[in-house]
């Protein structure tokens, strides 16, 4: 059944149609919510289009009262993943995106994905900061994994981009194929990948949607099931049997399995259950931790050790590396070494001070280029005068790109309100 209607297509410089989904089943209850964050929105050429499953509740009731302003279809389908297709099969405009419906968009987030866009013609994907809300839409943190676009950490490592602040080119979606219906817990991570093999991306430090939290959510009931499809996307993506990142969510998730085994052990081993759980969540987080700061070798801060791990879009052409060699006795004669691919490209001597290297790389299909960037010698700060810094490192890596492509954007993020 399709009830209502979509405004017709304005054609306007610089002003392209942006057509937002919202998958839905059985989500009266906040997709009003939803729906007055999309139709609220400061831009004024927006196509909303909510692909709902035949739900049983009284969806079609709230929705009611918006027909004028969006497209409405009620049938059944296959899951989430089948309702985007649908709805981006549907879709007019040039700038897509989807939003579940217990989720929200901000104030201005469509006007900030279009303006990327404009500023950044070459980009197939723009995504932004947001925030955690809880099951009454109350802000609960900003969402902590947000970070510049990194090829390597989002393909090996981490689902860092939040959905809820996405939005895509339409022509790049063509090209790499449809949402999979296969997957039910990272299809958004699985698009975002396939998208980063081929194509640039660009984060917006802005706050640009809100992830509602609560207990009946998906992410927080798939347990050993979204762990499992993590393991088989990031082992296709990757080619690794154990890629960090599994390791890391697996870990993560199965030791809050054991907690709640040893939770319920008789009362009379309550004592020992309760070391016993301590030890397994302390061990856990541990091998998380030791995973995340060391399994691509860079730090948050750009700082590398020995050598560290770098991706970027399939291409042909130059590579630039930016960064700086610190002026101290222990890197005299420091010397850079980059492997493509598993083979080496290119080899110099650094002079202390600011650095930017150029040279050539080749890629043949369309599944990334990986590199290996080694520093022949390294040093610990807080063996020097004014640091603490226990870290063994060999240069700041500011930048890793193909030449020509704008920089990744340093802009400061504002954090919510405590």
């Amino acid at each position: 059944m399709k009830l209502g209607g979509s405004p017709s297509r304005l054609v306007v410089v610089d002003r392209p149609l942006v057509s937002i989904v919202t998958p839905s089943f059985n989500q009266a209850r906040f997709i009003r919510e939803t729906i007055e964050s999309v139709l609220s929105q400061d831009y004024p050429h927006i196509e909303y289009i909510i692909m709902d499953g035949a739900s049983s509740d009284d969806t079609a009731e709230v929705v009611k009262p918006y027909l004028d302003r969006l497209t409405f279809v009620s049938e059944k389908d296959r899951g989430q993943s089948h309702a985007i297709n649908k709805g981006f099969a549907r879709a007019r405009g040039e700038i897509v995106a989807w939003l579940n419906s217990d989720d929200v968009f901000l104030p201005g987030a469509v006007s900030r994905a279009v303006d990327a866009f404009r500023a950044n013609p070459q980009a197939a994907v723009v995504y932004g900061e947001g925030y955690q809300i809880d099951i009454d839409g109350r802000l609960k943190s900003r969402f902590p994994h947000t970070r510049a676009f990194d090829l390597w950490s989002l393909v090996f490592f981490s689902d860092y981009i939040l959905q809820q602040t996405v939005f895509f080119r339409k022509s790049a979606l063509d090209v790499v194929g449809p949402v999979r219906e296969d997957l039910h817990y990272v299809m958004d991570w699985d698009i975002l990948i396939r998208l980063g093999k081929r194509f640039d991306f660009v984060y917006v430090p802005e706050y640009m949607g809100s992830l509602r939290e609560y207990g009946e959510a998906k992410t927080f009931v798939g347990g050993k099931k979204r762990i499992r499809e993590i393991r088989d996307v990031l082992r296709e993506h990757t080619g690794l049997q154990f890629p960090p990142g599994y390791i890391v969510y697996g870990l993560d998730t199965y030791s809050q399995i054991w907690a709640g085994w040893f939770d319920r052990w008789p009362a009379p081993l309550q004592p020992v259950a309760r070391v016993l759980r301590g030890l397994t969540l302390r061990l856990a987080h541990q091998v998380i931790g030791r995973v995340a700061t060391g399994c691509q070798g860079r730090y948050a801060d750009g700082w590398i050790g020995k050598s560290a791990s770098f991706m970027l879009r399939s291409g042909n052409g130059e590579v630039l590396i930016n960064g700086v060699v610190p002026d101290v006795d222990d890197l005299r004669g420091q010397r850079i070494t980059v492997k493509c691919e598993g083979r080496t490209c290119y080899e110099k001597e650094l002079r202390a001070g600011e650095f930017s290297l150029r040279f050539g790389a080749r890629q043949r299909g369309n599944d990334g280029v990986t590199f290996q960037v080694a520093f022949k010698k390294t040093f610990v700060p807080a063996e020097h005068a004014g640091s603490t810094d226990q870290r063994r490192l060999g240069a700041i890596v500011r930048d890793f790109r193909w030449a020509g492509e704008l920089p990744p954007s340093s802009g400061e993020v504002r954090l919510p309100p405590s």
